[in-house]
């Protein structure tokens, strides 16, 4: 019952906000774990919430509800993100999962911002301790992100690293995300991405799925199968959310 409760909850808090808020435009990244080289306009704030997740690891299921991003425009190409889960796994308490606060800020304006050439962007910020008692230091994360079009085909190279939450151990990660029109409100989209920590098996997996624009003007609805490509990797994971976004600035004028 816990499950359909929250599922409603979300789904009547989407309703308010939508009626309350004037939508604007909104492409955001899920299902994706890399990310694009834009940030939201100022004072407005995206919000991509997966309001499903499954994740399958040798037979054992966790599932997460939410996972959410919010990114907020605080001037001209620089964003805040803050991101979390709610991970229940199949034995053990609900826990929180992955929280982070980050700063994105776009150094070359490039196709992302309707100009010529690649968009660059930087984002770091520290990883904060989660509940689960592995992880439960504080880390960092910095990545690089460029974006970039081979004639329809819109592309997004990642990389990075930092330390993690668990013994401050270094990493890298990496990513490149594919995205390809099929009709105008529709995206075929791919990911392969992954994660080498000192001392452990690499984290490595892809991703297919589509991302298209619901009913409600400037929201998009996404879907995802993840496949793990490493022994660390889930085996795989199921994912489906929503994205949408408001202008603060029109809220309190109103």
């Amino acid at each position: 019952m816990r499950r359909i409760s929250i599922s409603v909850t979300f789904q009547t808090l989407l309703i308010v906000l939508l009626l309350l808020f004037p939508p604007s435009v909104a492409w955001g990244y899920r299902p994706f774990v890399s990310t694009d080289a834009a940030v939201a306009d100022v004072k407005e704030m995206e919000i991509e919430i997966g309001y499903f997740n499954l994740e399958r690891d040798r037979g054992k299921n966790t599932f997460i509800i939410p996972k959410a991003v919010l990114n907020y425009g605080l001037i001209r190409n620089l964003e805040l993100v803050g991101e979390f889960g709610i991970e229940e796994p199949s034995h053990g308490p609900v826990r929180l999962a992955d929280p982070a606060l980050s700063l994105k800020a776009i150094l070359k304006e490039g196709v992302l911002q309707e100009k010529s050439g690649v968009s660059f962007a930087v984002e770091a910020g520290p990883l904060l301790p989660s509940t689960n008692k592995a992880e439960n230091k504080f880390g960092f994360e910095g990545i690089g992100i460029v974006s970039g079009k081979l004639a329809s085909l819109t592309y997004h190279v990642n990389f990075g690293g930092g330390v993690d939450r668990a013994e401050t151990n270094p990493f890298v990660v990496w990513g490149v995300i594919a995205e390809l029109p099929i009709i105008s409100k529709l995206r075929l989209v791919g990911e392969i991405n992954g994660e080498s920590v000192r001392r452990n098996t690499p984290n490595n997996s892809a991703l297919v799925g589509f991302i298209c624009e619901a009913p409600w003007q400037h929201v998009f609805i996404d879907a995802g199968i993840r496949r793990g490509i490493s022994s660390a990797a889930a085996d795989w994971m199921f994912t489906t959310g929503l994205t949408f976004s408001f202008s603060l600035a029109t809220v309190a004028h109103n």
